[in-house]
């Protein structure tokens, strides 16, 4: 009987202790979904650091991100819960590959239907697509934000006759980067590379001194060093009066220079006439060329295991040699704007000042880890990043290269007929690499764009 009684009491206590913890458990879950369902509190502190609206006037928007595939703005998606919680807005992003995207983006300036709120994409797609991109002066004005804050060349690559079409949030300077276990002292001029690279094939003829690419691609990468050399030369793409100005002999001299460093020199790797940037690319983080002049953003993946055949230790990179005692290169950006088809512009605008802050900026260049996934990031936009000793120091002092490349830099001319205008152009320095006339392809060339220009209206 005691042993029975022993038992029944263990059981009346066993009981009455899990009646206790079913009453405890459905105390917590009340109480968290009370939580759940009371309005989250956010600072205005919290607020004020992004320029946002208080009392989330949005909440319940979902906006779509149309972006390009890369590593920068998958640090950015992958934060995007801060915003969520700050506005009540939501976010979907689709990511294409470059290559893509000038299609996509194209698709959605005919379609017109507003799929997507916000767009990225290249700075020189942005004047051929105006017509639908919001204009944000008047929001920048009214929030208190300044184009200030970007290098010159990254304000200007978002704006489009005198107005402002988006932030540059992806931007790149160049920077030439070599093989420090080949070269001792970087190249300062473009005298310095061809001793150099003379010197090279010399002592590793197994390597190409010069990775270039000549290619007419049809995305006028083949433009991309010449303009170096075009601007350094005192000459440039257009006369005031819009007409070509690439064929004075200032023009011709300095496009002969460019292209000599393959035809006369032949420092170039020899598949430079067949290579596009991507290709140049590989042939460095292969070990096939010992130097390559190209965007800042190339740089970890020169190092990376997974695609480099070359170490951290051997890659070195400083500004762009100079031409003639000056230096003036060319840069790029990637915009994000605001479609103005989309029927949630103003939520659009909550999330850009958001995504360009310049906080933001500084974290995703520092930050090694988003969410569980590893982020490598070199590139920021903000004057205030480029500068910031934290930002150089998680990234070896690349963003200090960077700024001083950016001090005398230029973008392509911002005019809807650009493309093929360019075109044009392209396809004349890939005929004289080839071994054409330079003088004759770069002064037929001009002709044909100023008849482009003049069909257009923008000349007489």
């Amino acid at each position: 009987m005691r042993i029975q009684d022993g038992y029944s009491r263990a059981n009346n206590a066993s009981q009455r202790e899990e009646e206790m913890r079913k009453r405890t458990f459905l105390a917590t879950v009340a109480t968290a979904a009370l939580v759940a369902m009371a309005p989250v509190t956010v600072s205005a502190e919290e607020l004020g650091k992004y320029n946002l609206l208080p009392g989330k006037p949005f909440e319940g928007t979902t906006l779509n991100i149309l972006s390009v595939v890369t590593p920068q703005f998958d640090g950015l998606m992958l934060r995007d819960e801060e915003f969520t919680e700050l506005t009540g807005i939501e976010t979907e992003w689709t990511f294409i590959p470059f290559g893509s995207l000038q299609e996509k983006i194209n698709a959605e300036g005919i379609a017109a239907n507003g799929t997507f709120d916000v767009v990225n994409y290249l700075d020189s797609w942005g004047p051929p697509n105006a017509h639908w991109l919001k204009r944000i002066d008047e929001l920048m004005a009214r929030d208190g934000i300044s184009m200030d804050r970007y290098p010159a060349a990254f304000a200007r690559s978002a704006q489009f006759e005198g107005e402002t079409l988006g932030f540059p949030l992806r931007a790149h300077p160049q920077l030439m980067f070599y093989r420090k276990d080949l070269i001792p002292e970087p190249p300062e001029t473009w005298e310095d590379v061809i001793r150099i690279g003379k010197e090279l094939k010399e002592t590793n003829p197994d390597i190409a001194p010069l990775a270039l690419y000549y290619n007419n691609d049809g995305n006028r990468q083949n433009l991309f060093i010449w303009l170096n050399f075009l601007w350094a030369a005192g000459a440039d793409i257009f006369n005031e009066d819009g007409t070509a100005a690439w064929a004075t002999p200032e023009g011709i001299q300095a496009t002969k220079d460019y292209i000599e460093l393959h035809t006369v020199h032949q420092i170039t790797n020899p598949n430079s006439l067949a290579f596009v940037e991507q290709d140049a690319r590989q042939s460095f983080m292969q070990g096939n060329s010992a130097m390559m002049p190209v965007w800042w953003w190339a740089y970890s993946g020169f190092y990376n295991p997974d695609s480099s055949t070359l170490t951290k230790d051997q890659v070195g990179f400083t500004g762009m040699p100079s031409y003639k005692g000056v230096t003036k290169t060319y840069a790029i950006s990637m915009p994000f704007s605001i479609s103005e088809y989309s029927e949630n512009q103003e939520a659009a605008w909550e999330f850009l000042k958001w995504l360009s802050n310049p906080e933001m900026d500084k974290a995703n260049a520092i930050e090694r880890e988003v969410g569980g996934k590893t982020i490598i990031n070199n590139v920021v936009t903000h004057i205030s990043s480029l500068q910031d000793p934290e930002v150089n120091a998680a990234n070896d002092g690349i963003q200090a290269a960077a700024w001083e490349s950016l001090k005398e830099s230029d973008i392509m001319p911002q005019i809807p007929e650009w493309s093929e205008v360019g075109d044009i152009l392209s396809a004349a320095i890939a005929e004289a690499a080839a071994g054409g006339d330079v003088e004759e392809l770069m002064t037929a060339a001009a002709d044909r764009a100023d008849r482009v220009l003049r069909r257009a209206g923008r000349i007489q």
